[in-house]
């Protein structure tokens, strides 16, 4: 089942590096899954230092994993205040049609390079605010024929599209991006409460089709990571992922205000699937980087 987690994105060209890749900076792109906020928090479960006061470099994300293992420091976190090569242009709250500007906002401050490794993680707001605000019916054909799409199946389909139209910007400017799916949202505790993890389900698979199937299938350029396989992975197996609970949000202070001081009974910043309702804690974040890692390390950038 694992094997499936890491999908590189290849074609044409072969799949060996001639020598590493060493990208001079990574840039984050997409939602409060990928990035801190301005004062270092996380969409999950911040860890304090001993005096009680919120360690940004503990119990770290995905993405932040991605950068030290380059040797590179994330602009949100730099208590050494060195010259910070990871670069922050998501935003939480962040959908697909904000990935344009925050690509924008990138190319005007640096021009793209092939030494530029941008990463991208986006959809879950889209997938939520679709399910809560969408007009018509709230319904979704599990059929992967697009001529069976229900319009709100459409609809998500449609946002995969345009963050795909990006990443293949991306590839067109020379630079190397790594793409992460949107991780289950119908095993969400927020999918269960709302008694819709099938349909939830559905949306999350019509979002990260849309983006699979139109980005560049040329792993020269583009990695992608199914963190949505790795959701169900990690539900269905708990123990093997040493897991207490897979169901319920650990958090009984909203995110980004939830420290590991702030949880339900019982719950650690390691024993509990997710955070809060949507957002997954620093257990899954532990399990997704190494993946994310073998593209950037692996895929023939």
């Amino acid at each position: 089942m694992l094997g499936c987690i890491g999908w590189l994105v290849a074609c044409g060209g072969g799949t060996d590096q001639i020598e590493p890749f060493a990208p001079r900076q990574i840039i984050l792109l997409g939602d409060e899954t990928t990035v801190l906020t301005a004062d270092g928090k996380r969409y999950g479960i911040n860890a304090l230092d001993p005096n009680g006061v919120i360690n940004c470099s503990s119990a770290p994300t995905w993405a932040q994993y991605l950068i030290a293992n380059f040797g590179m420091t994330l602009d949100r976190c730099n208590a050494n205040n060195v010259v910070a090569q990871g670069i922050t242009r998501g935003t939480p709250g962040a959908k697909a049609a904000d990935i344009g500007a925050q690509i924008d906002a990138q190319f005007a401050a640096s021009a793209p390079s092939s030494k530029d490794l941008f990463v991208v993680m986006v959809g879950l707001n889209d997938i939520i605010d679709q399910f809560e605000n969408f007009s018509g019916a709230k319904d979704c054909d599990t059929n992967p024929d697009r001529d069976h799409a229900t319009p709100l199946e459409a609809e998500l389909r449609t946002r995969g599209e345009q963050v795909a139209a990006q990443v293949n910007r991306l590839a067109a400017a020379d630079t190397r991006i790594i793409v992460i799916t949107v991780h289950d949202v119908g095993l969400t505790p927020y999918a269960r409460t709302r008694d819709a993890s099938a349909l939830l389900t559905c949306l999350t698979s019509a979002f990260n089709s849309g983006l699979r199937v139109n980005i560049l299938q040329d792993g020269r350029f583009i990695g992608l990571v199914l963190a949505d396989d790795l959701t169900q992975a990690m539900t269905r197996a708990q123990n093997v992922y040493s897991l207490a609970n897979v169901t319920d949000a650990a958090c009984a202070v909203a995110p980004p205000d939830c420290t590991t001081t702030t949880l339900v009974s019982g719950a650690t910043d390691a024993n509990f699937l997710w955070a809060d309702d949507r957002h997954f804690g620093p257990a899954f974040h532990a399990r997704l980087a190494p993946f994310a890692i073998a593209r950037a390390r692996n895929n023939p950038f």
